[in-house]
């Protein structure tokens, strides 16, 4: 979405396709398109009305606005822009540079796994994050760290677990974090069986959820120690960082993931990724930087993701006339 302002000033905003969580085989179930089907028709019948004529000085003042997430990066970006400030910094954030995690899906090997991440710590990445599910567990991770003893090792079971099972044994192998390890039937995490596990293991148990009142929720209920932060789940980033902010204040680590699309979600994750409370490596290495409209393009090197601060706004210009060749539906108001 692009935004623009009286003066010609533009904002970009970003609405992605997030996957759902795992079926239990581990290949993650496809999310329908109906949802992003859905926003768009309301930013058609209701973006109009709630944006023109509206007098506002930070995005916070907002409050919900039609197209979720996508308008609200819009506003951010627009602010600051308008305002010569990087959105790193509009957030609060601090760092100048992130440590990326790289996430690897199963394969069908043992052997192959190990050679994928081999080809990951040469390329400079020293946190590798395996995915995981039932009968795909123990053996992979045993293998990676027999290959590499030093290498910083997390799991990301994706839901895909609805007991146990082997996840305790995990603990033997040095395991950094065991990320989202239970669904529940809605999708939502089975915040018991999250803290069941945290008490079996010294692994960091990190838990995702969507919402500030869902945070609330989990910390209550000690169902980790760690916090799966993914801005494009939340419907603006003013909930973004209340959900950093209460995860920091219960002294739980955090890991900001997610930005799947062209680029702008994803560096919008990389400006979360900077406040102070992400203390984990963070995951923004996908999708592949040829389907980006961005640049520079949004992405690890050497396994080190550079947050800009040279620049206002998220920091990246936008390739508009690939913008055009892309699109399918448009509209303007």
């Amino acid at each position: 979405m692009k935004l623009t302002d009286y003066g010609g000033m533009t904002g970009w905003g970003e609405a992605v396709h997030s996957p759902a969580r795992g079926n239990g085989d581990g290949v993650p179930a496809r999310e329908p398109d109906a949802t992003l089907v859905k926003a768009w028709g309301t930013m058609e019948e209701s973006l109009a009305p709630a944006l023109l004529g509206v007098d506002w000085e930070h995005p916070d003042e907002l409050g919900t606005v039609p197209g979720g997430s996508a308008v609200d990066l819009a506003c951010w970006d627009l602010w600051s822009r308008m305002r010569g400030v990087p959105l790193a910094h509009a957030l609060g954030g601090t760092r100048t540079s992130l440590i990326a995690t790289v996430r690897l899906a199963a394969e069908r090997s043992l052997e192959a796994m190990v050679a994928r991440v081999n080809r990951h710590v040469c390329a400079g990445y020293a946190h590798v994050t395996l995915d995981i599910h039932p009968g795909w567990d123990v053996e992979p991770v045993r293998a990676v760290r027999q290959a590499y003893p030093a290498l910083a090792l997390a799991v990301d079971g994706r839901g895909a677990y609805t007991a146990l099972g082997d996840l305790p044994s995990l603990d033997a192998y040095d395991v950094t974090a065991i990320e989202r390890p239970f669904g529940g039937p809605a999708g939502d995490a089975d915040l018991e069986l999250h803290a069941l596990l945290q008490g079996q293991v010294n692994s960091t148990v990190a838990v995702e959820v969507h919402s500030v009142a869902a945070v609330e929720e989990a910390v209550a209920a000690r169902a980790g120690t760690a916090l799966l932060l993914r801005p494009s789940r939340f419907g603006s980033l003013r909930a973004v960082r209340q959900a950093h902010d209460r995860a920091a204040e219960a002294a739980w680590d955090i890991t900001a993931a997610g930005g799947r699309g062209t680029g702008l979600a994803r560096a919008a994750t990389v400006a979360v990724a900077s406040l102070p409370g992400c203390t984990l490596p963070s995951d923004v290495t996908e999708p592949p930087r040829s389907a980006q409209i961005v640049t520079p393009p949004v992405g690890a090197s050497g396994g080190v993701v550079a947050v800009p601060l040279t620049q206002p706004g998220l920091g990246h210009l936008v390739d508009e006339d690939r913008v055009r060749r892309l699109a399918t539906e448009s509209f303007r108001f």
